[in-house]
């Protein structure tokens, strides 16, 4: 949070404390563990509602994320409204078009081809929700006045990682879509030039018939992501 008046350090004692004896707190990160082991993309969504305030408190679990100098750089548009899902979806399309018709090397291309994406997007229309995800490149106050934002990209891909979570935690399926450019967003979702979209979350329940590429089940093992540096 930015305030343009100095604002001295002031510290509070811990008001939350969450600590477990060492046995239970294995037992909470095996069962979280096991937990995000099912949570998987689909692009195959029912279109069966899902309550605003559902997505609402998981924004809010996302809006808890740390971030640099506490700013907290982004913003979170939610999208239930056909007529701007089906403007999504169309532009969404058109930038996909140009990738697979000669914007991608032949490298990324090869890469992509196990995950079975291609250009047409019709979980954009079908999904109850689309969350579009911006990053503060730098921030305004209300008297416009300009001040820098730090480390967005990573205290924004945080906060997305937090909302993902939470949105698996509420039972729901997700997507995540991200063609670049994307500034039609800015004018589609009315946000300043300040901000920059860089994801959209397609949010819902997985369709009867989905499916999953074969290979998102091949996860790096633990001893491919960890090292142990134990005194």
């Amino acid at each position: 949070m930015y305030f343009r008046d100095k604002v001295s350090y002031q510290p509070l004692p811990l008001p939350d404390r969450v600590g477990l004896p060492e046995d239970e707190a294995r037992a909470a990160a095996e069962r979280f563990r096991d937990y995000m082991r099912k949570r998987h993309t689909v692009r195959d969504f029912r279109p069966d509602p899902v309550a605003a305030e559902i997505i609402a408190a998981c924004v809010e679990a996302a809006g808890t994320a740390p971030s640099g100098a506490n700013h907290q750089p982004w913003h979170f548009v939610a999208i239930s409204d056909p007529a701007m899902k089906a403007q999504i979806r169309a532009a969404a399309e058109e930038e996909e078009r140009a990738f697979y018709e000669g914007g991608a090397g032949d490298e990324w291309l090869k890469a992509l081809e196990p995950i079975g994406t291609g250009v047409s997007k019709p979980h954009l229309d079908i999904a109850p929700w689309l969350v579009v995800v911006f990053a503060q490149r730098y921030g305004v106050t209300r008297d416009g006045h300009r001040y820098k934002n730090y480390y967005v990209p990573e205290s924004v891909g945080i906060a997305t990682g937090f909302l993902i979570a939470a949105l698996h935690h509420a039972g729901l399926s997700t997507l995540t879509h991200t063609p670049n450019p994307m500034k039609f967003l800015n004018a589609l979702c009315s946000r300043p030039e300040s901000e920059k979209p860089v994801m959209i979350l397609a949010v819902g329940h997985p369709a009867a018939d989905a499916t999953v590429p074969a290979v998102a089940k091949i996860k790096k093992s633990l001893p491919e992501i960890l090292t142990l540096c134990e005194g």
